[in-house]
């Protein structure tokens, strides 16, 4: 296998058979040794994170997959902290749409003046564009189709797909009673039909997830959804 990409959590390699493999790291993001799935920059490594956050990618995609809904997943091996997936075209040089249930993180940073910290948002789609060196600025509908990074059509599929992908998120997080404030998604073009599906990962690391009102950390968040009822 090739190395072809560094990213902050993960290593990307192509594979003999035209597929891709993913090696999860034991690095999160966030900002001077505090986690933040908002953040943009590597800000500690959790032992056993890279593991974690495979088994509960596979555990998501699987569901997702289930419904109907594309994802580029293909197989897991978590032993080794390794997911092989299909080829994904990103959207421009990269996209990250989050999903918000409640205004937490930067959501109240920039609008806290209009809202209560930990407010319902009902599902409110934001999609920024991946730039280290730009802070991840958010960008408009408009704004992505005049700089040709995708299309109105392809931005109303992205935002329906998120939605549905977050109610499932969602509902399996809630058998645990776990409750989700926030989720970080990417989609890709996948297929020669270059249709919209979910790519990279789901977990602990880039979502924030309570319970009884209480923050829970990425591991124990694999812990709680994993365990046997």
């Amino acid at each position: 296998m090739k190395l072809i990409y560094t990213g902050k959590t993960k290593d990307v390699y192509s594979k003999e058979d035209g597929n891709y493999l993913l090696k999860f790291k034991d690095d999160v993001t966030g900002t001077d040794g505090v986690f933040d799935p908002g953040a943009n920059t590597v800000g500690l490594s959790i032992e056993g994170a890279g593991k974690a956050g495979l088994r509960l990618t596979e555990l998501f995609f699987k569901r997702i997959n289930e419904e109907g809904i594309p994802t580029h997943f293909v197989e897991a091996d978590v032993e080794n902290a390794a997911m092989t997936v299909k080829p994904a075209e990103v959207f421009g040089k990269g996209l990250e749409v989050i999903l918000r249930y409640k205004a937490v993180g930067s959501f109240f940073k920039r609008y806290g003046k209009y809202c209560d910290e930990g407010a319902d948002l009902e599902g409110f789609v934001e999609v920024t564009l991946k730039d280290d060196e730009r802070n991840d600025p958010p960008i408009t509908e408009d704004g992505l189709e005049m700089l040709g990074i995708m299309t109105k059509e392809e931005y109303k599929e992205l935002v329906n797909l998120t939605r549905k992908i977050g109610e499932i998120v969602k509902s399996e997080m809630k058998k645990k009673d776990l409750e989700l404030y926030d989720i970080k998604f990417e989609f890709g073009r996948v297929g020669e039909d270059k249709h919209i599906a979910l790519i990279d990962e789901i977990s602990g690391g880039n979502m924030r997830a309570y319970k009884n009102g209480k923050y829970i950390e990425p591991l124990e968040l694999e812990k709680l959804m994993l365990e046997k009822i």
